[in-house]
């Protein structure tokens, strides 16, 4: 059975990219729903992507969500411990930072409250996924699939924030790789830690590069993330499984020592996700935008995929709800890339930096495919935040 349903814009996606759309075109006195698949609540769900920069404060501000979007139970963060060109341990603290202190977030609470604020703007929460888009002269017809079936929405404006998936951009774009980066992932939850998770109280995200990749621990209101970032024909076997990955962590300097006093019995077996940098282009076309890692997506090291989601997603629904008021699309297109173009060139350049920073495995495949002066396609905001610029 197909529903059919028309509205001013949808928003195919509901992260901080897609629930800020929502946002903005709501608040602008459009008619506009966005589709996502909310995860199921279980035990040990986490959601990698933890760290925001406080150089999102403006934004937040602007949009009317602070302080209530980082506050408790999200972390602040108290900087980084880098083992990266060097076996020694450095401390980049947020004083170094001309924004200050940052937060780990409790990422499943922070995005359920972005969706909240959209619907609380108007915006209209629908359950589903969206599989691809139909141009029809002017506007689109999404197919959506869901519980109860097949749903068609119709739009005059399409904003895809369904990440690297780009369902609505992929038909309409190119999208362009870094490389094949992956992270896998487990979560240590708060009990594990010690009695209430008390006896972990070490905020600071550890960063540590290793022979054939790196990994990095932070802590977050759910627990302890401990991720290996590497490319898949490098992977190990043994690191699928909740055995070989905590054993290869607990064999690692400064990753190990955060985990010494953890209780890892029953741990759960590690989730594996791309991670590579990826650039589209177009940013956006005739009846859609893409925002978020669905338009540019970065390597975990620049810490900026959450910072730049929300900006993207504020700029993709403004440009949308221009066009929507009878502005002429072009321009505000060309804006809108010209804006992400100037983070894409930023990244690149601090990305290669940074991998060339380390130089103690030159000729080990992971550090030389990314290698100094080798082209990086995707984009960061600025220079002055995240892992990048504590590599410089």
């Amino acid at each position: 059975m197909t529903r059919r349903e028309a509205y001013d814009a949808v928003v195919a996606g509901a992260g901080p990219a897609g629930a800020v759309a929502a946002l903005v075109l709501a608040r602008a006195g459009r008619r506009v729903a966005f589709v996502d698949e909310p995860p199921e609540p279980a035990a040990g769900a986490h959601k990698v992507g933890e760290s925001l920069p406080s150089a999102a404060t403006p934004l937040l501000r602007d949009l009317g969500l602070w302080p209530e979007a980082v506050a408790a139970p999200h972390l602040r963060s108290t900087g980084t411990y880098l083992s990266w060109g060097s076996p020694a341990l450095q401390e980049r603290g947020p004083v170094q930072d001309p924004y200050g202190a940052g937060w780990q977030l409790d990422r499943l609470r922070f995005d359920a409250f972005l969706r909240e604020a959209a619907c609380a703007a108007g915006a209209e929460a629908l359950r589903g996924r969206v599989l691809d888009a139909v141009d029809e002269g002017p506007g689109l017809r999404l197919l959506v699939r869901s519980e109860g079936g097949t749903r068609e929405l119709r739009c005059a404006w399409v904003v895809d924030a369904t990440g690297r998936r780009a369902a609505v951009a992929r038909r309409r774009a190119v999208r362009r790789c870094q490389d094949r980066l992956v992270a896998a992932h487990v979560l240590v939850p708060r009990h594990g830690l010690g009695a209430g998770g008390q006896s972990d109280r070490e905020a600071r995200t550890v960063v540590e590069a290793v022979a054939g990749g790196w990994w990095y621990t932070t802590l977050t209101p759910a627990g302890r993330i401990v991720a290996h970032l590497t490319d898949p024909d490098l992977a190990a076997p043994r690191l699928r499984t909740p055995e070989g990955f905590l054993d290869a962590a607990l064999r690692t300097r400064y990753i190990g020592a955060r985990l010494t006093a953890a209780d890892l019995t029953g741990a759960a077996a590690p989730r594996w996700s791309a991670a590579h940098g990826m650039r589209l282009a177009p940013y956006g076309g005739p009846g859609w935008i893409a925002a978020g890692d669905a338009a540019l997506a970065f390597d975990p090291l620049s810490s900026q995929g959450i910072l730049t989601a929300l900006h993207s997603g504020a700029r993709a629904g403004l440009a949308a709800a221009l066009c929507l008021a009878g502005a002429p699309p072009r321009p505000v297109l060309a804006a809108y890339t010209d804006f992400l173009d100037g983070v894409a060139a930023a990244y690149a350049r601090h990305h290669a930096q940074a991998y060339a920073a380390e130089t103690r495995w030159p000729h080990l495949p992971f550090w030389q495919r990314r290698g100094a002066g080798q082209a990086h396609p995707a984009g960061r905001p600025t220079a002055s935040e995240g892992r990048l610029a504590g590599l410089r």
